[in-house]
């Protein structure tokens, strides 16, 4: 985070606070140097308004707000977290310039989509330290008791929790790299929202990767504790935080540091220690949906979704920041930025007849070659798809590679089935455990998650792992679909990656820390490689 900058954008405003279930106008709230006094926090409509305010930091963060714009790109979790996953892996295509410094490897400490996810991430962060110090002053003010207080700071520390690990995942080396023991990010705790407070945020240094993971884990933790099994409704449940959405965020934070006792216990919780392989969530009610497109094409009111970022067409940057227009073709009036890669669609993991490539893969031929686009967010015309950050299945197969890991291959066997068997013919099902049951597992989860932004995660996690990559993976580029490619997308068609591999051991394995960032905070060290 710019500290000075951002200060500064802290207190000139545009904190705003829109319903995230239904598309009433932006409400514009009191600057962020007046969120702790008697206007923000002084009644519970006042306090509603402030963390959907949060939520809308999430949602649409702001793109490049040092130049006098205000346009909402998506960032954090609107989508761009979703884009950049998916465009620093190899499963997904870019096809124009918009990703194209990301895909390539190419970025530097100025990169505008790697800065703006920095500081709309650490925007996300300073506006819930601004929400939970509020909430814990309107316990003393009388405005809400404490077990109100609570229950409100359970969401921010949620959020706060999860921008942390999308911060990690991007800008230092993997938990599995010395035990943690690199250069992790600043842990912001306290509201900033004064020069004095700036001052003694840029006196935190970059701590390390291990320490970072505790605080995550210890504000999931008591995220857990105070907040709800459910919110008034289904859409609310699913946009804003429960109990069930910190459990389940646990199970990919533990998976990340490779403690697969914890991600066994919390899995527990969730029920995926079901004997029967029926597997449902006492906390929440989660199961998986019978027809994989459920998710998606009923995402305020499905039974899978755990936590989704909630998206209307107020909210949404217009194509630029939504991600329907994102990952659709130009068929659909989508941008044709983002395509599913040959490598993947025609990979002999992913079986013919696999739903999840009949129902949510759109193919599309445009003159001499033909593309296929991921049809998860169908909502190009209005704009408004969500974007889903945790959905049931991941808590299914976090727990099953947990278990493989510990040996017990009989319940990861039954919670990877749970997850593909919805999906694939049944002359295509496993009827015993892969010789690789682990492989298979990860092999799933390049199906299952598709678009969904996880796969970087993933890489991250595996890269010095006999599973991983080594490092980020060779890339099939644009020009070798859009050449002559109708057969590119045929089984066993393999299409030789053009883009060459980065290994773990160079400096583009990780983003560079903003130049803004290293400027306004002498005590950061950069990433190797960046220079100063």
């Amino acid at each position: 985070m710019k500290l000075k900058y951002k200060s500064k954008f802290a207190l000139a405003g545009l904190l705003l606070a829109l319903s995230i279930t239904s598309c009433k106008k932006f409400t514009e709230l009191s600057p962020l140097d007046k969120l702790a006094d008697n206007t923000a926090f002084s009644t519970k409509q006042n306090i509603e308004l402030a963390l959907t305010g949060v939520y809308w930091q999430a949602a649409v963060g702001r793109y490049n707000p040092g130049t006098g714009l205000t346009t909402g790109r998506g960032y954090p979790f609107g989508g761009a977290s979703i884009e950049q996953g998916e465009m620093r892996g190899e499963d997904m295509i870019n096809l124009q310039a918009f990703y194209q410094i990301t895909y390539e490897g190419t970025y530097t400490s100025t990169t505008a989509n790697n800065v703006n996810h920095w500081e709309q991430l650490y925007a996300l962060i300073n506006q819930a330290n601004v929400f939970i110090k509020g909430v814990e002053d309107a316990v003393g003010s009388g405005v809400l008791t404490q077990e109100e207080s609570d229950s409100y700071k359970g969401e921010a520390l949620f959020l706060r929790a999860l921008a942390h690990h999308e911060l990690v995942l991007h800008f230092c080396k993997p938990y599995a790299d010395n035990k943690g023991n690199n250069p992790g990010v600043p842990y912001r705790t306290k509201a900033m929202t004064g020069a004095p407070d700036v001052e003694e945020g840029i006196s935190q240094k970059r701590g390390t990767v291990a320490e970072d993971y505790a605080k995550i884990i210890e504000d999931l933790n008591n995220a857990e504790k105070y907040l709800p099994v459910t919110k008034s409704d289904k859409a609310l449940s699913i946009s804003k935080a429960t109990q069930g959405a910190a459990i389940a965020l646990k199970t990919r934070v533990y998976l990340h540091m490779a403690d697969y006792d914890n991600v066994i216990a919390e899995g527990k919780k969730m029920g995926t220690d079901a004997a029967s392989g029926g597997f449902t969530s006492p906390i929440g009610g989660y199961k998986l949906e019978a027809d994989v497109e459920t998710p998606f094409t009923s995402q305020a009111a499905n039974v899978e979704s755990i936590f989704s970022v909630a998206q209307t067409q107020a909210q949404n940057g217009g194509v630029n920041g939504a991600i329907a227009s994102m990952f659709s073709p130009s068929s659909f009036k989508g941008r044709d930025l983002i395509a599913t890669s040959p490598n993947l669609y025609n990979a002999d993991f992913w079986v013919p007849g696999d739903a999840r490539k009949t129902k949510l893969q759109y193919i599309q031929t445009t003159g001499n070659y033909k593309l296929v686009f991921n049809y998860k967010y169908r909502a190009v015309a209005i704009l408004d798809s969500w974007n889903p950050i945790i959905r049931y299945a991941e808590v299914l197969l976090n727990v099953a590679e947990a278990y493989a890991y510990k040996g017990n291959n009989t319940q990861a066997f039954a919670l990877l089935n749970a997850v593909r068997n919805r999906a694939v013919p049944a002359d295509k099902q496993f009827t015993s455990a892969p010789s690789d049951l682990k492989l298979a597992i990860y092999q799933e989860r390049r199906i299952e998650f598709t678009g969904e932004g996880k796969r970087w995660g993933d890489l991250h996690r595996l890269a010095l792992s006999p599973y991983g990559k080594a490092g980020v993976p060779a890339k099939v580029l644009s020009n070798q679909i859009t050449t002559g490619g109708l057969d590119n997308y045929k089984p066993g068609v393999v299409v030789e990656p053009k883009r060459a591999a980065i290994p773990y051991s160079d400096k583009s394995f990780l983003w560079p820390l903003p130049q803004s960032e290293m400027s306004s905070n002498p005590n950061l060290e950069q990433n190797p490689g960046y220079g100063n």
